[in-house]
């Protein structure tokens, strides 16, 4: 079980906070506007009423207990900026900020962001991602280059090896688990036969994933 707070409760900090809550996680629910907090408090372990951009009041909410404090505040760069800087200065482990722009995002690195995400930005490239390419259930970023995908075994490649598909040598990426209803099989062998309904986590560059996308 870990330990987070979220800080800032409009509609990314809330659903990170009773995402991580339903996880079974403990969280700490943090704004300035009681309203914010009334609508989380029941999907929270505690809400409180903090100015985040004092660092008293951050200590006494023993901010630099948690395992990770998530920064969600929404239009107040200035105010996003500078509780990201307090927590680095108090000595949080982990701080994740959302910025909403590119500029806003390299500052909150420089001042002691450890992650920084682009929600809005990020939802648009995943829309994008699942129009093009209908087979793709979810994908995550690795770096620029490197990506980690979910792909729907089509019906046609029922039956079929994973040796022979070659998927490594036709396409350059490697099977990390297939997702079989609730069952995961992890480094699957080349004689596993698919079937429809199963789901590949695969890992790959990405020019290589877009050549998959399509062949599947």
């Amino acid at each position: 079980m870990g330990e987070f707070a979220v800080i800032g409760l409009g509609r990314f900090g809330s659903s990170v906070a009773r995402t991580l809550y339903d996880l079974g996680h403990n969280v700490l629910a943090m704004d300035k506007d009681e309203a914010a907090l009334r609508l989380v408090v029941d999907h929270v372990t505690h809400a409180v009423q903090v100015d985040s951009t004092d660092p008293e009041a951050l200590r006494a909410v023993g901010i630099t207990n948690l395992d990770a404090v998530v920064v969600a505040i929404g239009v107040d760069i200035q105010e996003s900026i500078l509780t990201t800087l307090l927590l680095k200065d108090l000595g949080v482990k982990k701080i994740v900020a959302k910025a909403v722009d590119e500029q806003q995002g390299k500052v909150l690195e420089k001042v002691g962001a450890d992650l920084v995400i682009f929600p809005e930005r990020d939802m648009g490239e995943r829309v994008a991602h699942s129009l093009a390419s209908p087979n793709v259930l979810e994908y995550i970023e690795l770096s620029p280059d490197y990506t980690i995908e979910e792909v729907n075994v089509p019906a046609r490649l029922d039956g079929r090896t994973l040796g022979e598909l070659e998927l490594r040598t036709k396409f350059g990426v490697n099977v990390l688990l297939i997702r079989r209803d609730s069952q995961l099989l992890i480094s699957p062998a080349t004689d596993v036969r698919l079937q429809t309904g199963d789901v590949l986590v695969v890992v790959g560059e990405n020019r290589q994933l877009n050549r998959l996308e399509s062949a599947f």
